[in-house]
């Protein structure tokens, strides 16, 4: 397993220094035996990628409420899996998503800092736990939205837990650019991206309103990421929909855009490819759905990622320094025609 990391390692160094692609860098690494170019069967690159809409729950009091979403992104996980999915990609507040009112000291009439004793701790970690159990069960890498806790006083953070296909979490990503409510009475930022690969393809995340944030994207894009799970309970949610498809166009990789139910109307759940077009999204009846995609960098939707992408990172690394003249018409900015 560590010989198989460190040659993925090798293979990205040099896509990442020459601008290929993985799949072209990857030719330098591994000819067949005959001398040829290996062909991109044998080393495939693709992965099933299921994303979730569900309803949200604003009552971290509620323990009947926090149950049934746990029995919501259960059901969905079972359906995932049956879809032959690897990951599934549930919305920010899959769980749980606490309302300012509702844990405001001040509330439910005025906004202050939240009292988190108010949360049923025991029953979302029960419910965590029963998610975490089964992924291990399915076989399925499961990313969930859920509240943090830290130690007290500090406020806890808002995060995405990856759980592997083997029941564990194997690591965590925290929203970083809190809106002005979240920063002020409800949670601590975060501090650094998460990447983590299922199948040879990387995942990145992020979360809540960090679809206004273009440079966390193209973080992303330097650490080689294929696809971006963005999880967000949509507070405008046509212009964060028309945000993600700019970011994966510009990018050039996948986007997976999971949001509640509430939003199913206006702007489903989906998955962009790295063109910037939609794949497949959720239905736009509101109901707790899932859309299934298959994330292929040989499929034609990914054109961008063998041509464009590479082309960016070359232009950016100064390819137009050798292009440049030294010309009086050139430098003259009044000179007409």
């Amino acid at each position: 397993m560590t010989a198989r990391r460190n040659f993925k390692r090798q293979v990205r160094a040099r896509a990442a220094k020459t601008g290929e692609s993985y799949t072209s860098a990857l030719r330098h690494f591994r000819p067949t035996p005959s001398g040829d170019v290996m062909s991109e069967a044998g080393n495939p690159r693709s992965v099933r990628l299921a994303v979730a809409q569900t309803p949200v729950r604003e009552d971290p009091r509620d323990v009947d409420a926090l149950r049934e979403s746990g029995r919501q992104v259960r059901a969905l996980m079972r359906e995932a899996a049956a879809r032959g999915a690897r990951i599934v990609h549930f919305p920010e507040g899959a769980i749980c998503f606490p309302h300012m009112l509702v844990m405001s000291v001040d509330g439910p009439d005025a906004v202050g800092p939240a009292d988190w004793s108010r949360c049923q701790w025991p029953v979302l970690r029960a419910e965590l736990a029963a998610i975490t159990e089964l992924a291990g069960e399915l076989r399925l890498w499961t990313v969930i939205a859920s509240v943090h806790r830290l130690t007290e006083p500090n406020r806890p953070h808002n995060s995405l837990y990856v759980i592997s296909d083997r029941g564990e979490v194997v690591t965590r990503y925290d929203e970083r650019r809190l809106s002005n409510t979240k920063v002020s009475y409800l949670y601590s930022p975060g501090v650094s991206p998460v990447t983590f690969d299922v199948d040879g393809v990387r995942f990145g995340c992020l979360l809540g309103m960090e679809i206004h944030y273009p440079e966390l994207f193209a973080e992303y894009e330097s650490l080689d990421v294929d696809c971006v799970l963005f999880s967000t309970t949509g507070v405008s949610p046509g212009n964060a929909a028309a945000q993600a498809q700019g970011h994966a166009a510009v990018n050039s990789y996948w986007v997976s855009f999971s949001v509640p139910t509430r939003h199913g109307a206006t702007a489903p759940s989906g998955v962009i490819a790295p063109d910037g077009d939609w794949l497949d999204r959720c239905p736009a009846d509101g109901s707790p759905s899932l859309a299934v995609v298959d994330l292929d960098d040989g499929s034609e939707a990914a054109e961008a990622v063998a041509h464009a992408r590479p082309w960016r990172r070359r232009s950016r690394a100064g390819v137009y320094a050798e292009h440049q003249v030294t010309d009086p018409r050139s430098e003259d900015r009044t000179a007409a025609f």
